[in-house]
């Protein structure tokens, strides 16, 4: 199963988390925990936490929010103790969409906002969640603004999410951005399940075959082998099988090693920049599924634009944020590319086609949209066929994959008990003689 998730996550790009899937406790890294004393830019005192790479990022990042820095400390804390508290911790989709309707549910009934987060602070069953939400609420009650208070948890709140939070902050419309941000956050994550369902079951037959392989060439392959008289003429397929089952038995530590590191190193390379931009690469090309996430991606492009539009957010900061929450560097960089040109005057249709990544449809959908003004309804629109097809070409996908799979694992067993058999039968055929 350790496997299996791994192979997943890679599958559907998840490279959010911070920790290893092999149940460790510890993280792949820790970014410093620095404590701050500081001023708003009304005067009022505040103090809190925030984690930075480094000291000047933290001070930069509390410039930004307004602040004018009393005091900036790095809290040493030991990274054993932090992945004890933290570890396996995730905060998934759903937990920030559930947090989301439960906001603003609280603050159309009227109540202050600083309650609603210091109670959500404590009904939040997510720890890590929970303590950035806790975090939030002291420095909103410090006078910061909500958005501004989230801005400080960049891994926990996207930038989509506090760009829209700021926009209702500004229209004075709350409760229906963040009920907007739910339904967002919902439908990105029935596309990332509709993808995890179409790669979940190959990888549970593949690992199975791996599996039963690797049980024949221990268990079995030495007991036929057994049956054979000594100096005994091998054809060259069960010489293959012989090799590869005294190679496993005799050096497999040697091999769970390299597995090991092999799995533990492609984690690595593909949280890096280098890593994603290969995968990213990668995984549009592959066969079958290159398609299924192509779609998806312009799927979560499209639906989160049009989010943002309708939100009000105005159309630089919208692509500055929808770009990054596609999960696709590729499209990320295209969109960057198409902000830099519509600052110039460039029509984002235009742009967007000479990325050569986005669809016909979706190029001639946003040429309508600035035509007629209508550019977050018909985004929506798009959105709603590519979630639509994404979920046609899931379900084509395990019927197609499933008797492909088994014939595939049935030929590669088979081919092996061939090979053992193959030398006992040229016995057979020579007593008979």
């Amino acid at each position: 199963m350790v496997l299996l998730n791994i192979c997943t996550n890679l599958l559907t790009n998840d490279f959010r988390l911070s920790t290893f899937d092999f149940g460790l406790i510890c993280e792949v890294d820790f970014m410093p925990l620095y404590a701050y004393e500081a001023f708003d830019n009304t005067g009022v005192p505040v103090n809190g936490k925030l984690e930075a790479e480094q000291e000047q990022f933290a001070v930069a990042r509390l410039r930004k929010m307004g602040y004018s820095i009393v005091d900036l400390e790095e809290i040493k804390e030991s990274p054993l103790k932090r992945s004890f508290q933290f570890s396996n911790k995730k905060i998934k989709i759903s937990d920030i969409s559930f947090f989301s309707r439960q906001l603003a549910a609280m603050l159309a009934a009227g109540i202050p906002l600083t309650r609603c987060l210091y109670t959500l602070h404590e009904q939040t069953n997510n720890p890590t969640l929970s303590r950035a939400v806790g975090e939030v609420a002291k420095n909103v009650e410090g006078g910061i603004s909500f958005s501004d208070a989230l801005r400080a948890y960049p891994d926990v709140f996207s930038s989509m999410y506090v760009d829209m939070v700021k926009a209702g902050e500004i229209s004075g419309s709350m409760e229906e951005m963040l009920r907007r941000l739910s339904e967002q956050l919902e439908r990105n994550k029935s596309l990332r399940d509709q993808i995890r369902s179409a790669t979940f079951y190959p990888l549970v037959v593949l690992i199975f075959a791996f599996v039963v392989v690797l049980a024949m060439m221990f268990f079995v392959v030495p007991i036929f082998i057994g049956f054979l008289p000594p100096n005994a003429s091998l054809p060259l397929p069960t010489k293959i099988v012989v090799g590869a089952s005294e190679a496993l038995r005799n050096y497999w530590y040697l091999l769970m090693s390299g597995l090991v590191i092999t799995v533990i190193s492609l984690r690595f390379y593909l949280t890096g920049e280098s890593g994603k931009k290969a995968w990213d690469t990668v995984k549009f090309k592959l066969p079958v599924f290159g398609e299924l996430f192509k779609k998806a991606t312009i799927a979560v492009f499209s639906r989160t634009l049009a989010t943002l539009l309708s939100g009000g957010i105005p159309v630089l900061q919208a692509l500055d944020a929808a770009g990054p929450a596609s999960g696709s560097v590729q499209v990320a960089e295209a969109v960057k590319k198409t902000g830099l040109g519509v600052q110039e005057g460039q029509s984002i249709a235009v742009l967007l086609k000479n990325s050569d990544f986005f669809p016909p449809m979706l190029v001639n959908m946003v040429a309508v949209g600035e035509e007629t003004g209508q550019l977050s309804t018909l985004l929506g629109r798009v959105a709603d066929f590519y979630e639509e097809e994404v979920a046609t070409m899931t379900k084509g996908l395990t019927s197609l994959l499933e008797p492909v799979l088994l014939i595939v694992v049935g030929c590669v067993i088979g081919a092996i008990v061939i090979s053992v058999y193959l030398p006992i039968f040229s016995v057979v055929t020579s007593v008979g003689r």
